[in-house]
């Protein structure tokens, strides 16, 4: 017993020490690549169901590939272009690296060989359109079809064993529109985008390349990278960004379509997520609206008037208050043109400016003057003295000077001709 006990924990140690080692094991320890100890090789090999999983990728959708922490898929574009793609194709071949490549139609019609390398080398091959245009979000089906199946029928075409092409499909300058995806998704390929690219197509250096394919990496910590096998500047870069995985322990995914041979990994929906959700750090969102399900798609009918108690007869669509100001205004009499008649020569027209109300004063004072006299009189005043009233008729009598007889006799005419001229 004690013996076996001892037996039995060695080997608890000796699986334990292996298991630390595994993980802490470089990338290139994980697969066999024969010649070259020191590679990167391919870790492990993912299967998946495009049908599944229709989209991946977060640069544009919510799902990415099921990896796990510092793990990445290499994917190149645009190839085969020989005088490039051959070198890409060496390299990883020297590191054990398999890759996904997205072939456009023409360079395979142009470059068949190229296509057959790829297959022999044991990389996945999918389709990246005919002719590569960079207007699929504007295209109609009639456009966006014949570049798809163009795509598709050319690269398959240049493989001995046309099932060797991986249903995946990746939309050229990742210019996606909801049409092209559901042709897609309705022909059982999947749509890949990337989950950041190191900006190779761009009129950058090589070490501008290298230096973006590694800081978005760890950023990221995982992911597809997207590169170009067609640039000067990846085939510079491409040793540089191999180096600095296995020196930070980044580890090659290889990723191939599920076959009734060879069933998808399985996975959770969870991991499909690049960063999924953890207990310990919370999460406040906007609550979605439900969806809810009909049993009905009748639809009701309108409700009418008389669902409301309403007077179906002469109704009017003005406010109530509104419509009985309008009765009211509606039953007033239309005043006559004589109430707006004002004689000639009146008083109101005097009074109409400055100078006819002036003379209109005076007017009005002349006519009260003898009345006023009188009504002195009547009450009995005193008369004047007997002396000043004859001074007062010698006065009278005494004929005025020439120039006082002109100044007074004007004044009156002045004012009678300014109101004949008014009124």
């Amino acid at each position: 017993m004690i013996g076996s006990g001892v037996v039995l924990r060695t080997r608890s140690w000796i699986v334990l020490c292996l298991g630390f080692l595994t993980v802490g094991a470089p990338a290139a320890l994980a697969a066999d690549c024969p010649g070259h100890p020191g590679a990167l090789g391919t870790s492990r090999t993912l299967v998946v169901d495009p049908r599944e999983h229709p989209r991946i990728g977060t640069m544009q959708y919510r799902e990415t590939l099921p990896l796990k922490d510092h793990e990445v898929v290499l994917t190149f574009d645009d190839g085969p272009l020989p005088k490039y793609s051959n070198q890409v194709l060496k390299m990883l071949d020297d590191e054990c690296i398999k890759a996904t490549f997205f072939i456009i139609g023409s360079q395979a019609k142009a470059n068949p060989e190229g296509v057959r390398k790829l297959v022999a080398a044991g990389h996945t091959v999918g389709t990246h359109s005919m002719t590569h245009p960079l207007t699929f979000d504007r295209m109609t089906a009639e456009k966006f079809e014949p570049e798809i199946n163009g795509g598709i029928e050319w690269t398959s075409a240049a493989m001995t064993d046309p099932s060797k092409l991986a249903p995946f499909f990746r939309i050229p300058g990742l210019m996606r529109a909801e049409g092209v995806e559901n042709y897609l998704i309705s022909r059982g390929i999947q749509v890949w985008s990337a989950d950041f690219p190191a900006d190779d197509w761009r009129h950058v250096s090589s070490d501008r390349v290298y230096q973006l394919a590694i800081q978005r990496l760890e950023a990221k910590g995982k992911g597809i990278l997207l590169l170009h096998d067609i640039q000067a500047r990846t085939v510079a870069a491409l040793p540089k960004i191999i180096r600095d995985l296995k020196a930070r322990g980044f580890r090659i995914v290889h990723v191939v379509p599920a076959t009734a041979e060879r069933p998808a990994t399985p996975t959770t929906p969870v991991e499909w997520l690049l960063h999924p959700p953890t207990e310990t750090v919370p999460i406040a969102r906007w609550p979605s609206v439900p969806s809810f399900v009909f049993t009905q798609t009748r639809k009701l009918p309108a409700p009418s008037l008389a669902d409301l108690n309403a007077q179906t007869e002469h109704q009017s669509l003005l406010p109530r208050r509104t419509k009985g100001q309008f009765d009211v205004a509606s039953a007033l009499p239309v005043p006559g043109r004589t109430l707006f008649a004002i004689p000639e020569g009146s008083v109101e027209v005097l009074l109409s400016t400055t100078l006819s109300r002036r003379a209109a004063a005076r007017l009005a004072m002349a006519a009260e003057t003898p009345h006023a006299a009188r009504g002195k009189t009547a009450k009995g005043k005193v008369a004047a003295p007997q002396g000043r009233r004859h001074t007062a008729h010698a006065a009278a009598a005494t004929p005025k000077p020439a120039s006082q007889a002109k100044t007074a006799t004007p004044r009156s005419t002045r004012v009678a001709t300014s109101v004949k001229k008014r009124a």
